[in-house]
C-alpha cells in the first residue's frame, strides 16, 4: 500500500536521526495523551458499539493484535476440506460423503470455498450495514475468500479458547475506542504508526529497547524495507481477521441457513415456487486414483474383452447431436427394439445356435442413435402393487402367452387389461402357497432372513418373483427372448425385476458366489448334457451352502424321458458334491420339488474317486463374467476365514449396513479411505442425499416410481437408502469401474455387469427411475455420449426420470441433448465444477424413421 510505504520511510530516517531520550520523551507524552482521551472515553460513554469495519491501512497500524491471532492471521496455508468439516459448539464432524465434502481426499472432491466466503460477507453486510463503513470495493475477491478462510479458522479458535473469549473482546473494545481518536488526529495517527513500526521491527531483530541496541543487532536499510513489506502484509492479515470477527459471533446454525440461501440461488428450476425445497446437491465424491490398485474390474478380469477395450479406446468421444433431427428406428422388432439382441445382421452370420448364440448378445458395431417408437394406445403404467396383477394390454400388446399359458394363470386377456392370476406350470393355484411349500419342505430356507437374494432361471412372467417380495426377498429373475412372446417385457410393466437373457455359451454376467437361492420351474434347461456344463455354471453363481430347488417333471413323473433325465441329474449332482436334502411333494398343485445344497467346505471335493466334473485350473477367476465362455468345472470352496464365501452373511437386514466381514481394513476403498469405512461412509452419504434431494428436493412423484438403475453402482449406497420404499433397484457396475458388484450382493442388493458403451439388455420402457453418478464423464473416453443416452431414452418410460451427477462440462452436454430429444428438464445445479440435473422423460417422439439398418 503506498501510503503506508511512505509512512515507513520517513519512521526509519527519523529512528536514524533521533536522539534516545527525545524519542523516549515523545513517546511518553504520547502515550499519556492518549490514556487520558481513553479514560475520558471510558467515563463518558453509556454504550459503545465497536465499529465494524474501518479504513485497512489505518484500523490495522492502531490495533494491538495478541500473539495468538497473529498466528492464526498469517497462517499461509489452510487445509480447507479440514476446515469444511470443523465443528462447532460440541457438533460432531459430518460424514465423509455427506453434501458437505467433509474430510475426503483432495483429489476427490472440488470445493468452491470462494463463492462460500463471498455469499457469507454478502449476508454480513446487510446485517450490519448501520454501522459499517464499506470498504469491499477495495477488496479482491481474493482477499474476500482469504477472509472467509480465516473468519473460519478463527472460529475454532474462539471454541478452543473460550475461557480467554472475555478479555479478548474487552481489550478489542479498549482497543477499537483508542483506534478512533488516533483517527481523528492526523498527526498523532502518524506518529503512533511510525510507534508500532519500529516497535515491531525491534521485535523482529530481538531488540527489547532502541537505547540498548547492540551493534551486531542493528538492522541494513534494505533489511528494513524488506520487512516493511512483511509488516504491512501482516497487517492487512489482521485487518481482515478483524473484518472477519463479527461473522464469528453469529450463531453457526444461521451461518449454515445463509450458505444455503446463497446456494439456492445458483439453482434453475422450471417451477419457482419449488426453490425453497432444493437443497444443496454438494460435493459428489469421486473415485481415488491411488484406490484403482486395489481393485480389479470385469474388463481386466474377462480375456475376451481386452481387446475390445483397445477398440473402444480408440473410437474417441463425439457428443455432438445427430448431424439431422431425431429420427425413428427402423427395425423389425418395433417398439420392443433391443439392439443387442435384435442384430438382424450379426444373426445371419451365426454359423451355429446349438447353445442358444442366437438369444445371446451381439451389439451393432455403431449404437444406435435412433429413438424407439411407442406402441399404439401406450398409457402411463399403471403403479405398483396393482400393476402386480393387472397391466394396460396397449402396453404390451401381446396375446400368445394368453392364448398357450391362460389355463396354468400365467397371463389373460380382460379387456383393455392383461391380468396375472399369480400361476405358473408349477404353481397353478398361486405362487405364495408354493412359497411357503418351499419353505415348510426345508426351514432353514428362511425366506427374508436366511435367504435374501435369488435367481429364478426361466422365469416366465416372473409371478414367482413377484410375489417373493411379500417374503421380504429379492429375485433376478431372467429368460430369453424367445417364442414366449415379451415374457420379460410383461413381468417389467408389472413392477418386477427381470432381465432378458439365456443359458448358452457364455458366462451370465453375474460374480460368483453370490445367490442364496437359485429356483428353476420348469425352466426347460438341459442341465444334465455336456458334462453339466450349465448346471456348473449355477455351481459358480450359488453362494457355498446355498439352495438350488429344481421343480420339474424328472422329479415327481415316471415317463421314460423324464426317467432318464432324473438318473442323470441324480449322477451329476453327487459327482458335484452336491446334497439332495430333500424330495416334496405339493399335493394342492400336484408337482414335486426336489431341494440340493451346495458344499460348504472342499471335504467332499478332495476325497471323490473321478475328478469328474474337474476342479477348475487356480488360473481360473470364477468372478470373470463379462463375455466368458462356460467352463465345465468346478471352483473350490474359499476356507480361509478372511476370504469371501467362507461363511454365510449375517440375516437380512443386518447385513444391509455391515460391511463384509471380509473387507480388508488394510485395502483402500474407492473414496481413498481403507475399504469399510469406504463402505459405512458411502452407505450415510447416500442415505442423507436420497432423504434430503432426492426425495424432498427434486420433486419426484416417488409413488409412481417402481423400476429403479443405478447405472454406476459402487457399494450399492443408493439402493441401500431406497429400502424403506416400494421400489426395487438393479445395482449395475460397469466393466472398467472397480468389481465391487460382490459387495452389493452380500449386503442382500442384487445388479449386474454391463459395459454403456453397448445397449442394456432390456425392453424399452421398462424403467421409472434411472440414476447416473459420475457415469457419464468416464464413457465419454471409451464411446459417444448421444448413443448413450438414446440408450437411456429406450430404457426409460414416458414420465420417468433421469438423475445425473456429473462434472458441470458433462451435466451441460447432457442437458442439450435431453432438450433435443424434448425432455422436461426440471433442475440443473452447477457447482463449481460438479454439477447435478433432474429431467423428465416426454411422450414426444419422431415422425420420420430412419433408413433401415438391416
Amino acid at each position: 500500500m503506498a501510503i503506508g510505504g511512505g509512512r515507513s520511510s520517513r519512521s526509519g530516517k527519523r529512528i536514524s536521526s533521533s536522539s534516545p531520550s527525545s524519542y523516549t520523551s515523545t513517546v511518553t507524552t504520547i502515550a499519556f495523551i492518549a490514556l487520558c482521551v481513553v479514560g475520558a472515553w471510558m467515563l463518558t460513554s453509556t454504550s459503545v458499539a465497536p465499529p465494524q469495519t474501518a479504513n485497512l491501512t489505518s484500523k490495522a497500524a492502531t490495533t494491538l493484535v495478541s500473539t495468538e491471532s497473529d498466528a492464526a492471521a498469517t497462517t499461509n496455508v489452510v487445509d480447507q476440506s479440514g476446515s469444511a468439516s470443523r465443528t462447532t459448539n460440541g457438533k460432531k464432524k459430518q460424514s465423509v460423503f455427506e453434501d458437505n465434502p467433509g474430510d475426503l481426499p483432495a483429489d476427490a472432491i472440488k470445493t468452491d470455498q470462494a463463492d462460500g466466503g463471498k455469499g457469507a460477507d454478502t449476508d454480513q453486510d446487510k446485517d450490519n450495514k448501520h454501522t459499517q463503513i464499506s470498504e469491499e470495493s477495495t477488496m479482491t475477491t481474493a482477499q474476500s475468500a482469504n477472509q472467509q478462510v480465516i473468519s473460519d479458522e478463527t472460529m475454532t479458535q474462539q471454541n478452543t479458547k473460550a475461557a480467554d473469549k472475555p478479555n479478548m473482546e474487552e481489550r478489542q473494545q479498549t482497543e477499537e475506542k483508542g483506534n478512533n481518536i488516533v483517527q481523528g488526529n492526523p498527526s498523532l495517527e502518524a506518529r503512533v504508526f511510525e510507534e508500532q513500526q519500529q516497535q515491531q521491527r525491534m521485535e523482529d531483530a530481538g531488540v527489547q529497547n532502541p537505547a540498548e541496541e547492540k551493534p551486531e543487532n542493528k538492522v541494513t536499510e534494505e533489511d528494513q524495507a524488506q520487512r516493511m513489506q512483511q509488516q504491512q502484509q501482516q497487517m492487512q492479515d489482521n485487518a481482515q481477521k478483524k473484518l472477519a470477527e463479527p461473522t464469528q459471533q453469529h450463531d453457526h446454525q444461521q451461518q449454515q441457513q445463509n450458505d444455503e440461501a446463497h446456494h439456492q440461488e445458483r439453482i434453475k428450476v422450471e417451477n419457482p415456487e419449488k426453490t425453497s425445497e432444493v437443497v444443496s446437491s454438494g460435493m459428489i465424491p469421486k473415485e481415488s486414483k491411488e484406490s484403482k490398485r486395489s481393485w480389479s474390474t470385469q474388463a481386466g478380469e474377462s480375456e475376451s474383452q481386452k481387446e475390445r477395450r483397445k477398440e473402444d479406446e480408440t473410437k474417441g468421444q463425439d457428443s455432438e447431436l445427430p448431424k439431422d433431427t431425431w429420427q425413428l428406428c427402423n427395425v423389425t422388432a418395433g417398439p420392443d427394439y433391443i439392439p443387442c439382441l435384435d442384430n438382424e445382421k450379426a444373426l445371419k452370420k451365426l454359423r451355429t445356435t446349438g447353445h442358444f448364440e442366437h438369444r445371446e448378445r451381439h451389439c451393432p458395431e455403431e449404437p444406435p442413435t435412433c429413438l424407439v417408437p411407442l406402441p399404439d394406445g401406450y398409457k402411463r403404467p399403471i403403479p405398483w402393487p396393482t400393476s402386480r396383477d393387472k397391466i394396460w394390454y396397449h402396453n404390451v400388446p401381446h396375446t400368445k402367452l394368453a392364448e398357450f399359458k391362460g389355463h396354468q394363470n400365467w397371463v389373460k386377456v380382460t379387456g383393455e387389461f392383461l391380468t396375472f392370476p399369480g400361476g405358473g406350470t408349477q404353481f397353478i393355484h398361486g405362487a405364495l402357497h408354493y412359497i411357503d411349500f418351499l419353505q415348510r419342505a426345508v426351514p432353514k430356507i428362511g425366506w427374508g432372513k436366511h435367504t435374501r437374494v435369488i435367481l429364478d432361471v426361466g422365469c416366465g412372467v416372473a409371478s414367482f418373483g413377484g410375489y417373493m417380495f411379500e417374503r421380504d426377498v429379492l429375485t433376478m429373475s431372467f429368460a430369453p427372448k424367445d417364442e414366449h412372446e415379451a415374457q420379460v417385457q410383461f413381468a417389467l410393466e408389472r413392477g418386477i425385476p427381470a432381465i432378458s437373457a439365456v443359458m448358452g455359451s457364455k458366462r451370465l454376467p453375474f460374480p460368483s458366489a453370490v445367490f442364496d437361492l437359485i429356483h428353476c420351474a420348469r425352466c426347460r434347461v438341459p442341465w444334465h448334457n455336456e458334462g453339466g456344463l450349465l448346471l456348473l455354471e449355477l455351481n459358480r453363481l450359488l453362494r457355498p451352502g446355498g439352495y438350488f430347488v429344481w421343480s420339474a417333471t424328472p422329479v415327481y413323473q415316471k415317463l421314460k424321458d423324464d426317467v432318464e433325465i432324473w438318473q442323470a441329474m441324480s449322477a451329476l449332482t453327487v459327482s458335484m458334491c452336491w446334497d439332495l436334502v430333500t424330495i416334496k411333494r405339493d399335493k394342492l398343485n400336484k408337482i414335486g420339488a426336489a431341494i440340493y445344497r451346495k458344499p460348504s467346505t472342499n471335504d467332499c471335493y478332495d476325497q471323490r474317486k473321478k475328478n469328474f466334473p474337474p476342479m477348475c485350473p487356480n488360473d481360473d477367476d470364477p468372478n470373470a463374467a463379462w463375455s466368458v465362455p462356460l467352463q465345465a468345472c468346478m471352483h473350490r470352496v474359499p476356507s480361509e476365514p478372511s476370504i469371501r464365501g467362507s461363511r454365510w452373511p449375517d440375516d437380512w437386514p443386518r447385513r444391509l449396513q455391515k460391511p463384509p466381514y471380509w473387507l480388508n481394513s488394510t485395502q483402500m476403498g474407492i473414496y481413498g479411505k481403507p475399504a469399510p469405512q469406504d463402505f459405512t461412509a458411502d452407505y450415510h452419504h447416500w442415505k442423507n442425499v436420497v432423504t434430503v434431494t432426492y426425495i424432498k428436493g427434486l420433486g419426484i412423484n416417488w409413488d409412481g416410481v417402481r423400476n429403479v438403475m443405478d447405472m454406476r453402482a459402487v457399494y450399492g449406497g443408493f439402493a441401500a437408502a431406497l429400502k424403506d420404499m416400494k421400489v426395487w433397484v438393479v445395482n449395475v457396475v460397469n466393466v472398467d469401474s472397480p468389481d465391487t458388484l460382490p459387495i452389493i450382493f452380500e449386503r442382500g442388493l442384487f445388479g449386474i455387469y454391463h459395459d454403456w458403451c453397448e445397449s442394456y439388455s432390456t425392453y424399452p420402457r421398462t424403467y421409472d427411475l434411472l440414476h447416473a453418478d459420475h457415469l457419464l464423464s468416464k464413457l465419454k473416453t471409451r464411446c459417444k455420449l448421444v448413443p448413450v443416452l438414446a440408450e437411456v431414452d429406450r430404457m426409460l418410460r414416458p414420465g420417468g426420470t433421469f438423475i445425473v451427477r456429473d462434472e458441470s462440462s458433462t451435466v451441460g452436454e447432457v442437458e442439450g441433448i435431453l432438450k433435443s430429444m424434448h425432455w422436461e428438464v426440471h433442475l440443473t445445479n452447477n457447482n463449481d465444477k460438479q454439477g447435478i440435473l433432474s429431467a423428465q422423460k416426454g411422450d414426444w417422439r419422431p415422425e420420420t424413421f430412419a433408413l433401415s439398418s438391416s
